[in-house]
């Protein structure tokens, strides 16, 4: 992974501007999920928004758009089906003849989205990809759910992958991925009109116990230690999910991304936005190893160690 980037759109919803539409209060909303803001996008679509956070990845990278072969987008949230949201993307950012292809495993998206790319690399079937996650939850928000409309935000984030050369380590290890099909219905964007639903005590329960080990199984298969690892990048789902995750991996001296707060949960986008500002942020140093860990609808779930740009 040698670059970084992202984008979120220029309107803010407060906790006080939903109290406008819900039965709810900045108070209620902090101490439950952890959020203060979010971003909504309003004429921008998925598209727009990945093509944006990669041409900031693409020209962090000091690549050039000939350079890429290979896009490939997470999002659940795109309307169309065809075409697809990474042929999209490059063509906004003028890149020719890709593969482009999209990943819907909603929440996960990044993390299986770079490892199927990963494998694509090794392969010898690219050799510089742009991976990106993107999301407008907005379009799929009930706005008279309480439950729900507190929780979702717009927005992307993208890394720029590189093939390694013979004798270089590798900056990004073994995936590990996975799901829980039987309970599926959990988190669920259903049917022609749809609305975000969610079962979100059982989604609790199943973030906050059975997470932690496959997260560790990630430092495992990547020979990294848990207390080396710089800095812990989970799904921005709740706050109180990613504290008790983070509690149970014993990494003394990560950082724990909470970009939640300020841009609620933005499901594929929300792993490699967050990462993104930490760079940006210069929090984590050039090399160090990092956890990303994504996990939600489906129920699906999905990390690995990288070495951070």
């Amino acid at each position: 992974m040698i670059a970084l980037g992202h984008y979120q759109p220029s309107r803010v919803l407060t906790n006080d501007d939903l109290a406008q539409l819900v039965d709810t209060n900045d108070t209620w909303i902090r101490d439950r999920v952890g959020i203060a803001t979010r971003r909504i996008a309003d004429s921008e679509t998925v598209a727009d928004m990945a093509a944006a956070a990669a041409d900031k990845a693409l020209a962090n990278s000091g690549l050039a758009a000939s350079d890429i072969d290979l896009v490939v987008v997470a999002t659940c949230s795109a309307i169309d089906r065809s075409p697809n949201t990474a042929c999209r993307v490059a063509a906004k950012l003028g890149i020719d003849a890709p593969g482009a292809f999209d990943i819907n495993t909603a929440c996960s998206g990044f993390s299986y989205a770079l490892g199927t790319v990963d494998h694509a690399l090794r392969a010898g079937a690219a050799r510089n990809a742009i991976v990106i996650g993107a999301e407008k939850l907005s379009d799929f928000t009930d706005w008279t759910d309480r439950s729900t409309c507190i929780l979702f935000g717009d927005g992307a984030g993208a890394a720029v992958v590189s093939a390694t050369g013979e004798g270089e380590p590798d900056g990004i290890g073994p995936v590990v991925w996975g799901s829980v099909p039987e309970r599926s219905d959990a988190v669920r964007i259903e049917g022609w009109r749809p609305y975000i639903k969610q079962e979100g005590q059982a989604v609790f329960r199943w973030a906050t116990t059975a997470l932690a080990p496959l997260a560790l199984q990630a430092c495992e298969r990547a020979g990294v230690d848990p207390s080396e690892i710089a800095a812990f990048v989970p799904h921005q789902a709740n706050l109180r999910i990613i504290e008790g995750i983070a509690k149970r991996l014993n990494m003394p001296q990560a950082i724990v991304a909470k970009d939640i707060v300020e841009s609620g949960n933005t499901s594929a986008a929300s792993v490699p936005l967050a990462l993104s500002k930490l760079v940006e942020r210069r929090e984590v140093p050039s090399g160090a190893p990092v956890l990303l860990f994504g996990f939600g609808g489906g129920l699906t779930y999905a990390g690995q160690v990288v070495r951070c740009p």
